[in-house]
């Protein structure tokens, strides 16, 4: 507008180009003229954007008596701005959409960021308002200092930088966590210290999957031993079992003998005693050593361990041993030889038993891992438990604790080779002078008119 355009126009016509007035609260001018300060707004007209701007001059008694309005061009400003704002948006996404927990800090250790991983890793974290407020809170005590400590240390990773492979912090709930860290201190445009961060993942899942290969691997080993020592026990049985035959043959006509002396008669007896140990120990062997293919079927775990427990139920040594019962009420079927899943369950109880001297508490646990699709049996005693450097060895054969003449120590390794026949594994899940419990992992199969089926995660 030209000034003779301007001159005798109301300030909505020339700065709003409105042909109405502004409501009272909404106008620029009347709060000029109420609280005698400068007020502006921002206006876009066409492809512009442009400032208003307001200011009072006051009389010689302070009050207003003119309003002088300025429009000032700030396209260029706005452009700036927006593009700041969309950078600073674009930053914003990168952190929120890592992978990894970030956390940033100012130089007191007071946290003003963190992603939405790092809130979920470490959790009660409200902008300052929750628990978490503080860098010292993410770390065990102390921590927090040795790391400020380290990134300033040349010698460790670099000044300002650090890399630590695995270390531990503590989410809101006091949990520890092992992580991976990467940290680094943050400098200004004088190159002066204003801020750290850190990144931080998670290794619960690398941890859990070398766990799973450390134990993979010591199982193939085991199973590797398990094989030779059962090649070896093949062979020593059928050595052994030709000249026993022949001394049980020979003992056995002796005593039929009616002329013969009472003493060499009770020495007779005692090396037929002695033979016929010696030919359940060949048996045991050849027990173990076989890995041949049986006739399976579907069948109920549940129903394994109801005819297991009444086939050692009417035993001396059970007398005086309680029997407990958590069975699943699920559907928990397995693909198996009963007769040889009897023999793995007996010779558990019967240990359990021993464990106890025949006076304690047996508690049978089965229960089914739908995700896992596994079905697991546990056998808990009230023993004095296991010492922690005979554990690796229990399932080697011939390994035993009991008094000479009263184990051939191949009953754990029966139960083992029985289970590897049937895809199952066997481990000790606890034991402590308390009492041990083993534990028994089987695939679990479905049963269809096609035949059994096996379930896969």
């Amino acid at each position: 507008l030209s000034l003779k355009e301007i001159y005798g126009k109301k300030c909505f016509h020339v700065f709003l180009y409105k042909d109405t007035p502004c409501e009272t609260e909404q106008c620029t001018i009347s709060k000029v003229l109420k609280d005698k300060k400068d007020h502006s707004f921002t206006l876009k007209r066409h492809y512009r954007w442009e400032e208003r701007i307001f200011s009072p001059i006051l009389d010689d008694h302070g009050e207003v008596a003119y309003v002088i309005g300025s429009i000032r061009d700030i396209t260029q400003t706005k452009s700036l701005e927006n593009q700041l704002h969309g950078a600073q948006e674009f930053i914003t996404r990168v952190i929120h959409s890592s992978a990894s927990a970030i956390v940033a800090a100012d130089r007191q250790g007071n946290i003003n960021l963190m992603n939405s991983v790092a809130k979920e890793l470490f959790g009660d974290y409200n902008g300052g308002e929750g628990k978490i407020r503080h860098t010292e809170q993410l770390y065990p005590p102390g921590k927090a200092k040795e790391i400020m400590r380290m990134l300033r240390d040349e010698k460790i990773g670099g000044q300002g930088k650090l890399l630590i492979p695995r270390t531990t912090i503590v989410n809101a709930h006091g949990e520890e966590i092992e992580v991976e860290m990467s940290a680094a201190i943050i400098y200004d445009e004088k190159g002066n210290e204003s801020a750290t961060m850190a990144i931080y993942n998670d290794l619960k899942d690398k941890l859990k999957v070398e766990k799973e290969l450390k134990l993979a691997q010591k199982q193939l080993a085991q199973s590797e031993k398990m094989a030779s020592l059962g090649q070896l026990a093949a062979g020593v049985a059928h050595e052994i079992n030709n000249p026993l035959t022949g001394i049980l043959f020979y003992a056995g006509l002796l005593l039929e003998r009616k002329d013969l002396d009472k003493d060499l008669e009770e020495d007779l007896k005692c090396i037929l005693e002695d033979a016929e140990r010696c030919r359940e120990i060949v048996k045991s062997l050849l027990v173990y050593s076989r890995r041949e293919g049986t006739a399976k079927n579907i069948v109920h775990l549940n129903e394994v361990v109801e005819k297991s427990l009444t086939l050692i139920r009417d035993q001396k040594k059970f007398r005086n041993i309680h029997i407990e019962k958590n069975l699943s009420e699920d559907m928990m079927l397995l693909l198996a030889d009963t007769n040889k899943l009897n023999q793995v369950l007996i010779n558990l109880i019967i240990n359990a038993a021993d464990a106890m001297d025949g006076e304690g508490t047996i508690t049978l646990i089965t229960y089914k891992e739908k995700f896992l699709k596994k079905l697991f049996l546990e056998v808990k005693d009230t023993g004095m438990g296991i010492p922690h450097e005979n554990l690796s060895k229990i399932f080697d054969p011939f390994f035993t604790t009991k008094e000479v003449g009263k184990s051939t120590g191949l009953g754990l390794s029966i139960v083992y080779g029985i289970l590897e026949e049937h895809g199952a594994k066997i481990s000790v899940k606890r034991t402590s002078t308390k009492g041990t419990t083993f534990i028994i992992e089987f695939p679990m199969y479905i049963a269809s008119e096609e035949g059994p089926f096996l379930c896969k995660p």
